[in-house]
């Protein structure tokens, strides 16, 4: 089967073509709210969670820790939600964070501007003017938040394997046009080679919020990359003590079977704020 990320301009149907997807395949979905439990679960809070879902985080706000630390829960709790499988993902970066998930379907779902403002001058009943402030607003905020967060450009259609546009299809019909191209798309070897991928992602992101988050050793620039189960630490640190503490603690993560230290050990070393 297949995790499918759906990115969407407002108003292009792109909620709605996930729950007509979800009636043809009984995939899960996967939307705000989801995420947002995910997260709240983790410990990210809602404040936190508010700041940056899905918004242009700004200049300052995204060299900041509190930026750093929602961009590592995300990704975890999407390796995490990839791993279940058979799921629609709705928005939050996924098509950029499972990128090279070898049973991700990305889609990418838009609509010409004329045709948004006309459905959001309906849908809220607000003048054409006020509808396209709304439109220009968001694909600003979700433009800024795929620009920040993953360094993409979330119109580029070449960061998806399909793209839609809605003036002419409704829902059920760009859901149905989707389900074909799952069908004939994924099989089991991908779902096979999908899943053993998605548990070294989501180990080695384990092994940093275990080093990272919780023991709060310092180790800059943490990175745990993970292959069955072997794991190479890579960083930088001021002491040889600060990387044993790293390694003993990956060693402490369930399922690590082998820890290997490539930590660069650098005198006197300190993170410009």
């Amino acid at each position: 089967m297949a995790v499918i990320s759906i990115s969407r301009e407002l108003a292009s149907y792109g909620e709605e073509i996930a729950h007509e997807l979800a009636k043809l395949n009984q995939y899960t979905i996967i939307d705000k709210a989801y995420i947002e439990a995910a997260l709240s679960e983790i410990g990210i809070d809602t404040a936190k969670q508010e700041r940056y879902d899905e918004k242009n985080p700004g200049f300052w706000a995204s060299l900041s820790q509190q930026r750093d630390e929602y961009l590592h829960f995300l990704t975890q709790a999407m390796y995490e939600i990839a791993l279940k499988n058979n799921c629609i993902i709705i928005g939050r970066g996924a098509f950029a964070i499972l990128k090279g998930i070898p049973n991700l379907i990305s889609i990418r779902i838009g609509a010409s501007k004329s045709v948004r403002v006309e459905r959001v001058h309906k849908e809220q009943n607000i003048d054409s003017r006020h509808a396209l402030q709304i439109i220009e607003s968001n694909d600003h905020e979700r433009a800024g938040f795929h620009k920040y967060f993953f360094s993409v450009d979330w119109h580029d259609p070449s960061e998806y394997d399909m793209t839609l546009t809605t003036d002419r299809f409704d829902p059920s019909h760009a859901a149905a046009a989707i389900e074909a191209f799952r069908r004939s798309f994924i099989g089991e070897a991908q779902e096979k080679e999908a899943t053993s991928k998605l548990q070294d992602l989501l180990l080695g992101s384990k092994i940093v919020t275990e080093i990272t988050y919780k023991r709060k050793i310092p180790i800059h620039f943490l990175e745990a990359a993970v292959e069955h189960g072997v794991v190479v630490l890579h960083g930088v640190a001021n002491t040889h003590a600060a990387v044993d503490s790293a390694v003993a603690a990956a060693n402490l993560v369930p399922g690590v079977k082998q820890v290997e230290s490539a930590v660069q050990l650098v005198q006197e070393f300190t993170v410009v704020p």
